[in-house]
C-alpha cells in the first residue's frame, strides 16, 4: 500500500510553526509496511486543500491528513473532502454530545461554533477523540481511503496509534520495511558518495540515501519486501560492504548518536575523562554527560575562557599561553595533560579556539580550533578549520573531540592481539 500526507493549515507556511505530525506518521507507516510516497503542506484555503486532496487520492490508495478539523472558519478539511467526494455533511447527535460533555467537565459552556465539530460527511466513519473536541474521519471511496486527523500532535498521535494504525495493520498486507543506519565521521558527503557507490549501486531493490549532517554523514538503506530473511541477509552483506569500504570512519550501524558510541567506548574499556574546554563552553562535557549513567565513565571538567582560569583550573603555564597564545596546538595539549593530572582520569580532552563571530585574525582566524587527547604517556593534537558560524564550530568541535576519544580505542583494540577482548565502536 502506497500512501501521502497532507499538512493542512497556514501556520505551517510561516517560520512559526514546524509540521512534525507527518514525521510520526511516516514511521508508524513505514512500520506498517505502508509507503509514504509524498507529504504536502497546505494553507487553509478551499482550492489549495481540495486540489490536494484531489491529486493525492488520484496518485495512492491512502491519504492521512493532519489539521483543519477545528470549529473555526478556517478549518476546511472536514467540508472540504466532503465537497470533492460528493458526501453531504449531517450532524451526528452523538459526537456532538461528547464534545459538549467534554467541554461542561473543563468547566465551560459550549460555543455554538463547536456544533461544526459534529458535522460528519455520509458514510464516514467517527474516529473518537479521547484528548481534544474534533472527532477524526476515516473516508472510503472508490477503493480509496481518505483519513482525517486532528492537528495538535498529541491528540493525532493517540487516535492514530488507538483508532487507526490497527485497522492499517490488517490491510496492509505482507511487505515490510527493512532498513539500516550508518553514521560516518571524518570523511565529506562525496568523499563517502564516491567510496561506496560501487558497491551499494549492485543492489537494485535497496534504496540509498546519503544525508550529510552536522560533524556527520549519515547512510541509509531500505528495503521494501515481503521476504524477510531475503531482505535481511541483503541489507547485511551491504553493510559488510560499506563498512569494509570505509572502515574506521564508520562509527556505527545501530544509529547511535557519536556520544553514544563514545560513551560505550570508555563504558566497555573501564576508562575515565575529564575535560579542560574553551570554545566548545562545556558541550563536549554535557553531550557525553546526557547519557545515564555517564558517572561510570565521566569525572569531571572545567571551562576555562580566560588564560588566569586555564592556568589554575588546567595547570596550563602562564608562560606558554604568553609565548604561543591561547589558541595553539601546544595550550590544548597542556589543557588536556593538566586536567588528566588534576582529576586523576584515564583521559584527558583540551579544546581551545576561536568560535567567532568576533575575535579572529588573519593568523588565526575565526573557525580556528586545536583539540588534545591525552592518556598517561602519550598525548595527540589535531588542528581543525570550521565553518565560521559559532553554533556550527561549538557542534563541530564537540564532534571532532569526541571521536578522537572513540578512534583512540578503536586503535587500540586493533594494536592487540587476536582474541584479548576489548570494546566496540
Amino acid at each position: 500500500m502506497k500512501a501521502e500526507i497532507i499538512a493542512v493549515g497556514s501556520e505551517l507556511l510561516t517560520p512559526d510553526r514546524m509540521d512534525t505530525n507527518s514525521l510520526f506518521l511516516t514511521e508508524r507507516l513505514n512500520q506498517l509496511g505502508i509507503e509514504v510516497l509524498r507529504k504536502v503542506v497546505v494553507g487553509d484555503q478551499h482550492d489549495n486543500v481540495r486540489d490536494a486532496f484531489d491529486e493525492a487520492l488520484g496518485r495512492v490508495e491512502l491519504v492521512i491528513s493532519s489539521g483543519g478539523l477545528g470549529p473555526t472558519q478556517d478549518d476546511l478539511t472536514r467540508e472540504t473532502v466532503a465537497e470533492l467526494l460528493g458526501r453531504k455533511l449531517v450532524l451526528n447527535e452523538s459526537v456532538l454530545r461528547k464534545i459538549e460533555e467534554r467541554i461542561r467537565r473543563l468547566g465551560r459552556n459550549m460555543a455554538q461554533v463547536n456544533t461544526r465539530q459534529a458535522m460528519v460527511p455520509e458514510g464516514a466513519d467517527i474516529l473518537e477523540n479521547a484528548r481534544g473536541t474534533a472527532p477524526g474521519l476515516w473516508i472510503e471511496s472508490a477503493g480509496h481511503i481518505a483519513v482525517l486527523l486532528p492537528g495538535p500532535p498529541h491528540e493525532l498521535k493517540a487516535m492514530f496509534t488507538e483508532r487507526v494504525e490497527p485497522r492499517l495493520a490488517r490491510m496492509a498486507g505482507g511487505v515490510k520495511l527493512f532498513r539500516r543506519e550508518l553514521r560516518t565521521t571524518g570523511l565529506t558527503e562525496s568523499e563517502v558518495e564516491e567510496r561506496i557507490a560501487p558497491i551499494y549501486t549492485l543492489y537494485k531493490d535497496t534504496q540509498t540515501t546519503i544525508l550529510a549532517a552536522p560533524g556527520e554523514i549519515q547512510i541509509h538503506l531500505r528495503v521494501w519486501s515481503a521476504d524477510a530473511a531475503a531482505s535481511e541477509k541483503q541489507l547485511d552483506e551491504l553493510v559488510a560492504g560499506i563498512t569494509t569500504s570505509l572502515g574506521m570512519n564508520i562509527f556505527t550501524t545501530e544509529s547511535l548518536s557519536l556520544e553514544e558510541v563514545t560513551a560505550r567506548e570508555l563504558t566497555l574499556h573501564r576508562a575515565t575523562i575529564a575535560a579542560a574546554e574553551s570554545c566548545t563552553g562545556g558541550l563536549f562535557a554535557e553531550r557525553l554527560t546526557r547519557i545515564a549513567g555517564s558517572s561510570a565513565y565521566f569525572v569531571g571538567g572545567v571551562v576555562c575562557y580566560s588564560n588566569t582560569l586555564k592556568t589554575a583550573f588546567a595547570d596550563v603555564p602562564a608562560a606558554l599561553i604568553e609565548s604561543k597564545g591561547a589558541v595553539s596546538p601546544e595550550v590544548a595539549r597542556a589543557l588536556a595533560e593538566g586536567i588528566r593530572r588534576r582529576t586523576g582520569a584515564t583521559l584527558g580532552v583540551g579544546i581551545t579556539g576561536i568560535a567567532g563571530p568576533g575575535g579572529g585574525s588573519a593568523e588565526k582566524p575565526v573557525g580556528l580550533v586545536h583539540i588534545a587527547l591525552a592518556d598517561a604517556n602519550t598525548t595527540i593534537d589535531r588542528t581543525l578549520r570550521y565553518p565560521s558560524d559559532r553554533e556550527r564550530v561549538r557542534w563541530y568541535a564537540s564532534q571532532t573531540a569526541l571521536d578522537m576519544v572513540r578512534r583512540y580505542f578503536r586503535r587500540a583494540d586493533a594494536s592487540k592481539p587476536a582474541g584479548s577482548g576489548g570494546g566496540q565502536g
